[in-house]
């Protein structure tokens, strides 16, 4: 796929120029609109989301995502004491590395240790973090957006020189479809997701009121650094069995096991009388409750995130997969294509 630079793009209707970056580079924000008026703002930044507006019962519109005004405060973000990682593209491993290091055809990897000796969400310079290239943008009927990142060879001290694409597309049925595909010039590892904080009452508001329904009857054991031991708990009469909907729980940093053939979880609004449901062809979706801006950077709108803002659906692979061989592949060979496929379904509650 031809990689067009931005240029190309800015001059559509639906961009504008977001910021610049440290080196001058401008950063754009691109917008999206179906049929029904729902719209998803989305920079070339981290390919992240920044504005997710959804239409209620009401005729009224609520932007369920959190998010920053200005491109300065996403890149500050990641000097906060727990960086947030809002609406990035997490790569190139999602979650965390036991040790920073794996071992891959006989060989041992050291990643960058950024999280208590571990590598978390793919090192201190992880996707999320890098100027993407938008390659496709389409309008009219279901539109959507291609990034295209190029990282390089021992990226982050990840093998392989690695093409990334990410196409979002809002169709008519008010989904936000996800559709990621890589290929690597050497075996490799790779687990990507998405990381918005959703929040169905609106971005300046707090997840504890909400239900949240995860179709999953096992999650896996962590240690105290929340690094997998490869054990699973079993969630029968665990209150983590949300099986049968109920709040949103604080605090919760868990990966939950899903059967991929069906919808892997639910957000539950009765306030606004929204429903998200969540689709995904990954083994997992971890559950993260978040958002914390420690008093030094303000959200949209002048807002004040707190611990409890909003609620991450991450559907990924197993965290540290690479070092347990009874956890689902996440090797890609040389050569061959890596896709993931990932739905958030927007619906009104009658």
């Amino acid at each position: 796929m031809e990689i067009k630079h931005i240029s190309h793009f800015q001059n559509s209707s639906n961009s504008k120029l977001f910021g610049l970056m440290p080196d001058k580079e401008e950063i754009y924000s691109f917008e999206l609109t179906n049929k029904n008026g729902m719209k998803v703002q989305v920079i070339n930044y981290g390919a992240t989301v920044t504005s997710l507006q959804v239409p209620l019962d009401n005729g009224k519109f609520v932007d369920v995502v959190l998010g920053f005004d200005n491109l300065q405060a996403y890149l500050d973000s990641y000097s906060l004491p727990s960086a947030p990682y809002f609406g990035t593209t997490v790569g190139r491993y999602a979650g965390r590395i036991h040790n920073a290091a794996f071992t891959l055809n006989d060989k041992t990897f050291q990643l960058l240790g950024n999280n208590n000796g571990n590598t978390l969400h793919g090192g201190d310079f992880g996707f999320g973090r890098k100027v993407w290239n938008v390659t496709d943008l389409t309008a009219g009927e279901n539109p959507s957006i291609t990034f295209g990142l190029l990282s390089e060879d021992l990226d982050q001290n990840f093998p392989g020189e690695m093409h990334v694409y990410l196409t979002y597309t809002l169709t008519e049925q008010n989904e936000l479809k996800l559709e990621y595909k890589a290929t690597s010039t050497e075996d490799t590892v790779i687990n990507l997701t998405h990381h918005s904080y959703f929040n169905l009452n609106g971005h300046d508001s707090t997840v504890s009121n909400q239900e949240m329904f995860i179709e999953s009857d096992k999650m896996l054991e962590t240690d105290q650094n929340n690094i997998p031991t490869g054990n699973f708990i079993d969630l029968n009469n665990h209150e983590f069995d949300f099986r049968t909907p109920k709040k949103c729980p604080f605090p919760i940093d868990n990966s939950f096991v899903v059967n991929s053939k069906n919808e892997a979880a639910r957000l539950i609004s009765s306030i606004n009388n929204l429903q998200m449901n969540v689709y995904t062809d990954q083994p997992s979706v971890h559950i993260y409750v978040g958002g914390n801006c420690f008093n030094t950077l303000k959200g949209k709108e002048n807002t004040d995130y707190n611990a409890q803002s909003g609620i991450c659906f991450e559907t990924q692979n197993f965290p540290d997969a690479p070092n347990h061989s009874h956890f689902p592949n996440a090797v890609l060979k040389k050569g061959d294509q890596y896709s993931q496929n990932t739905v958030y379904k927007f619906e009104n509650l009658v």
